[in-house]
């Protein structure tokens, strides 16, 4: 079911389309969770701080593919706002030919590189053999990944976030049901946590891609539109590239800072992994709203409305605001309790360490915020320079706060890189996002949004 977020009252259709997304993103959150607190309570700490060390090394080629094909959708995103069918079925055709080349190259420089780049992160010795088994499963079905998340972007540029989240819940029952039988009854460890992760992302791409095919005609290919333009490639390419290279330059600070906790010592590693757990889960709604401002940001930019996303992003910094505000009291009253889910009660010093994260973090919550909506809304105006200077300034304050206030500080050093990077990015981004809608405003001052050519359901 297609959605079209051009008409109607903006705070609503922000607001309904975050909430399915909000709840996609957090079952999908779930498989990490799952691994962590199965791994955490049934193998050890020593297991948990394995899966946890890896975590920014993933997010490097991991985060490289969502970001890609996040890129990808917004100019789906945008010919679906246009009305142009013909060219939304050229963008899905080119969305799938550029994540086959790149889940190619993805898969064989992760495998390759998986080992040196641990050791050269200088993973402590008595978890690196687990960190390894864990990785390379997970770098082995990239592709995986790569092809749910863009069926998932692609369906949701279409205005659609409930569909992607049936998926999740099912294939979340799976991970969980999976990480039991695979730990516990055939005793594989931390591989086993890997290839329940694997396994379910697969199972949830193959799903969007059966919905796409028998419920959304627009995107139906024939022989014709597989004959895609050097110009449209490069078009995607133009913009799913840096949103890319943004999600990597990201790991790169977040790699910065696994380096200095690995040489804090395996408690540090349990309590950052434990406690980073908890905030994945707690910034979902504050990105689930930039994300939905992508979608919306896309297609009125698509029909020619520039007044109609300013007033929406308006809207949604107030709703995302009070949100991560809320949240971030949550984490101050409630972390330590959430904490020992995953370590027991018995691990004092790590539950101590990470309510040391819980609250630095919960702090600026309400930055991180303000930085999901202006960054999602630059990359739905096509704009990939501002967000990319925004992840380098991320992966400089990330790269200060691991070496130079870590050796001062300690482990509150190294959780002061969130904070810090999120400071960094949002200035610049908030600086562009001001910049490009006066200079829109101007070029654009009146608009007449034409009825859309496609048929909406």
């Amino acid at each position: 079911m297609t959605k079209n977020m051009t008409q109607g009252n903006p705070a609503k259709l922000i607001l309904l389309f975050t909430i399915p997304l909000l709840l996609g993103n957090f079952f999908q959150q779930l498989y990490n969770i799952a691994d962590t607190f199965i791994v955490g309570r049934t193998i050890g700490v020593n297991a948990l701080a394995a899966v946890g060390c890896t975590g920014s090394l993933m997010f490097f080629i991991i985060g490289f593919a969502n970001g890609f094909t996040a890129g990808l959708s917004i100019i789906t995103a945008q010919r679906f706002g246009a009305g142009d069918e013909q060219g939304v079925k050229y963008s899905y055709a080119a969305a799938i030919l550029l994540s086959i080349a790149v889940t190619i190259i993805l898969t064989i420089i992760s495998v390759v590189m998986a080992r040196p780049i641990l050791e050269i992160m200088r993973t402590p010795p008595e978890i690196i053999e687990d960190a390894h088994r864990y990785i390379i499963v997970i770098f082995g079905g990239v592709g995986a990944a790569l092809f749910f998340n863009l069926y998932s972007n692609i369906i949701r540029a279409l205005g659609d976030s409930r569909t992607p989240l049936l998926f999740l819940v099912v294939v979340c029952i799976i991970n969980i049901i999976l990480d039991f039988i695979l730990i516990l009854l055939f005793s594989l460890g931390v591989a086993g946590a890997a290839w329940a992760t694997i396994t379910a992302q697969a199972v949830s791409a193959l799903l969007c891609f059966l919905y796409i095919k028998k419920k959304l005609p627009i995107l139906e290919l024939n022989r014709h539109d597989w004959q895609v333009s050097k110009v449209i490639l490069w078009e995607h390419i133009r913009v799913a590239l840096p949103m890319g290279f943004q999600a990597s330059i990201i790991a790169i600070g977040a790699i910065v800072v696994q380096f200095t906790l690995n040489n804090l010592g395996a408690v540090s590693v349990a309590a950052y992994t434990a406690a980073q757990k908890i905030d994945m889960v707690a910034v979902l709604p504050m990105m689930s709203f930039g994300i939905t401002m992508a979608t919306y940001v896309a297609q009125n930019y698509g029909a020619k409305d520039i007044q109609r996303i300013s007033l929406g992003v308006r809207q949604c910094c107030i709703m995302s605001v009070t949100f991560s505000i809320i949240i971030g009291i949550v984490n101050f009253l409630a972390g330590h309790v959430l904490i020992t889910l995953f370590v027991g009660a018995d691990q004092p010093e790590v539950v101590e360490q990470a309510q040391i994260y819980l609250t630095i973090n919960g702090l600026l919550y309400f930055v991180l915020a303000l930085l999901f909506i202006y960054r999602y809304t630059l990359q739905g105006l096509g704009q990939s320079f501002v967000p990319t200077i925004a992840g380098i300034m991320e992966l400089f304050m990330r790269t200060f706060a691991a070496i130079i206030l870590s050796q001062n500080l300690g482990f509150r050093g190294a959780c002061l890189a969130n904070p810090l990077a999120w400071i960094g990015a949002c200035l610049p981004l908030g600086i562009a996002y001001f910049i490009t809608m006066k200079r829109l405003t101007r070029s654009v001052p009146m608009i007449t949004v034409q009825p859309c050519m496609i048929q909406h359901k």
